[in-house]
């Protein structure tokens, strides 16, 4: 196996990560507002209060990685998607002061501020991510020096829109399991009413999704054609989005939420299968496209920086897991709490 091919497992474990994990926290965001309580809002911002930021640190470290690896791809994403990735830092700011400041004080006009902030926030970063992904699933306009040759409201056209809808509706869904595993009692039993139409709208969206794919982008059909083991995750990937219902009502929340997070390692593979030796097609020119091969850094920068990521992947690893069991169990409001 070359270094570049481990580099671009790495780098997708490492973005799967960051989908998974602060995926559920912009999930929780989107259907905060269907809480009416305060009491219960905050129990939601609790429930993900220890681990928000946490989770975060997969997308730097999965950042810091495509620098170190893929250098061309890194200037040539952070310089075409520039303004898009600032409106996500922005929409990721917003919601991280909104949990923060949101309790401060007892006003009710004070706190329903911050519950719009928090969940507009959380919505926005994931249509965001979505219409980032749907451009690099498009395809993008790249010169001979690999240069990005669109705009800004180019990226905001109908395919990457509505992956950016169905990215959404992903986050919404899997951030409700992780609730339901989180709370007890009549807050249970209703976030357990939202998970089954939540679902609902993820498969019509993804449903969609795919036949948007088939008219808009030829080259994914015949890729795949050619990749049986990628229809293979598809079928998996449906019947671990299958199995979530039945966790939910046998009562089995922590399996449901294991369920949802293999739906979304599983589309990340399906992806990352899909688009190898590709990291950014260029359309409507490929020659001009940035591969594994074309875009990585020296053989001697990825075995050094393979080294380093020995070492570093497996901490940030262990500080999640700890993290994680420390706080396990169901959601309970102390003094200390949001």
């Amino acid at each position: 196996m070359s270094l570049e091919l481990v580099w671009y497992i790495l780098v997708g474990i490492l973005f799967t990560g960051y989908a998974i994990l602060d995926g559920f926290d912009l999930g929780v965001g989107t259907v905060h507002l269907l809480a009416k309580k305060d009491e219960d809002r905050r129990i939601f911002l609790n429930a993900i209060g220890p681990v928000w930021d946490g989770n975060e640190v997969w997308l730097v470290t999965g950042g810091g990685a495509l620098f170190s690896a893929f250098p061309a791809v890194y200037a040539t994403v952070f310089s075409g998607f520039y303004m898009a990735f600032v409106l996500l830092l922005f929409a990721l700011i917003f919601r991280a002061v909104a949990i923060e400041f949101r309790s401060k004080e007892p006003w009710a006009w004070w706190r329903r501020m911050w519950d719009i902030a928090f969940s507009l926030g959380s919505m926005f970063s994931a249509f965001l991510i979505g219409v980032v992904m749907g451009n690099v699933v498009l395809g993008v306009p790249l010169d001979r020096d690999h240069e990005f040759g669109g705009s800004l409201f180019g990226l905001f056209h109908p395919y990457s829109v509505f992956l950016g809808v169905t990215i959404v509706a992903l986050f919404a869904m899997h951030g409700a399991i992780y609730l339901a595993m989180k709370t007890e009692g009549d807050l249970q039993n209703r976030v357990r009413t939202w998970i089954k139409p939540l679902i609902g709208i993820f498969v019509c969206c993804y449903i969609f999704f795919n036949l948007l794919t088939l008219i808009f982008v030829p080259h994914v059909v015949e890729w795949v054609r050619d990749r049986w083991y990628v229809l293979a995750l598809l079928l998996a990937d449906i019947l671990a989005v299958m199995n979530i219902p039945r966790e939910i009502h046998a009562g089995k929340e922590f399996r449901a939420f294991l369920s949802s997070c293999i739906a979304m390692l599983l589309l990340m593979a399906t992806f990352g299968l899909t688009y190898y030796p590709y990291m950014l097609y260029s359309f409507p020119h490929p020659e001009n496209s940035l591969t594994i091969y074309n875009a990585a850094s020296s053989s001697k920068t990825l075995a050094i920086m393979l080294i380093v990521a020995a070492i570093g992947v497996p901490l940030v690893l262990a500080y999640t897991i700890c993290i994680y069991w420390i706080f396990r169990g169901k959601t309970k409001l102390t003094r200390h709490s949001y």
